[in-house]
């Protein structure tokens, strides 16, 4: 059966915020778009999205819905499927998907997000997003004043200090293997941070209803909300064939993709977008970098069709000049 094709100025691998916003840039500036994506959004689990001004509290999906239909106008196509790999074409890059068509583009946005990689502890991945939670930009408010307890990771002396902004009921289960600083546990006791010594090996509670922990020394302990912090990984397997390659983030919590200052990654021609490159962007940073990104790919191909015409100009005079020689 013959492979399907079809062409576009730039493809859009990942369609969350950052892929839609470079669509919409696109789209706007006339460009021929298609946004690949497989409808699997990071944070489907959550409530809401916070810190987005004007959407404040909307759900993630509902905000995802809302940005496809706003492309609609434009004539950006959204076609709901999985890009498995890319390869070098004539016009530039060309995608293959699940559903048996290969997309062909002139540049490649990769804006496929990331994935978070949980602690392996019992119940925790049913209550992630609501009541089991890393960030306190994103969730803090919705846990204020609540139990809060802290798993120990490489990040919870940056992460129980903080939650204390928003809770001055704030437990950290330390990894009885673990010994904390004289630094670090005279700041804990300064912000009044509880330390138990033990490790939290279960989530008690339905999903969505978190009351409290089990514990390595078999004891448990209420709570109302659960602190993680999720590994980070990204999957570049769409693009794999075109030599990008991941690498650890200089913070420590995963792995990313690099990207210039611009959003280019090492591969000629194919750009990044959102937390595939900065896994710290939030849902209005992601956009506002897929936003970015768009308007330089298409200055990109301004570039590239702006000398395309001069030298079409000058072999036109060159033609005219040799015919009146």
């Amino acid at each position: 059966m013959e492979t399907q094709t079809q062409h576009f100025d730039v493809a859009i691998i990942g369609g969350g915020a950052a892929g839609l916003s470079a669509a919409q840039a696109l789209g706007r500036a006339r460009r021929s778009v298609v946004v690949i994506d497989a409808g699997e959004p990071r944070n489907a689990p959550a409530q809401g999205v916070h810190n987005f001004l004007s959407r404040d509290g909307m759900n993630p999906l509902e905000l995802l819905k809302a940005g496809r239909a706003e492309l609609v106008k434009y004539g950006v196509e959204v076609v709901k499927a999985r890009a498995l790999d890319s390869r070098r074409s004539d016009l530039g890059f060309t995608v293959t998907l699940d559903n048996g068509m290969d997309v062909s583009a002139r540049r490649l946005i990769l804006a496929s997000g990331l994935r978070d990689q949980l602690p392996n502890i019992a119940g925790l991945a049913q209550h992630w997003g609501r009541d089991v939670l890393h960030c306190p930009y994103c969730h803090g408010w919705e846990v204020k004043d609540q139990r809060l307890g802290v798993v120990d990771s490489a990040m919870a002396m940056h992460q129980a200090p903080m939650f204390t902004q928003w809770s001055k009921q704030v437990t950290l289960f330390k990894d009885p293997r673990k010994v904390l600083t004289a630094e670090e546990s005279e700041q804990l006791e300064a912000l009044g941070v509880e330390v138990v010594e033990a490790s939290v090996t279960a989530v008690l509670g339905e999903p969505g209803s978190l009351h409290g922990v089990e514990l390595s020394d078999g004891t448990q302990r209420g709570l109302d909300a659960l602190v993680v912090m999720p590994n980070f990984d990204v999957d570049v397997s769409c693009v794999k064939s075109l030599g990008l390659v991941t690498q650890e983030h200089v913070s420590g919590i995963g792995r990313h993709v690099s990207a210039d200052e611009l959003g280019q990654s090492t591969v000629p021609g194919l750009w990044l977008a959102g937390n595939v490159a900065n896994p710290m962007a939030q849902v209005i940073m992601a956009a506002a970098d897929g936003l970015g990104v768009g308007a330089k790919v298409n200055a990109d191909l301004m570039q590239e069709e702006f000398a395309h015409k001069v030298e079409q100009l000058r072999q036109e005079k060159a033609a005219v000049h040799n015919v009146h020689a």
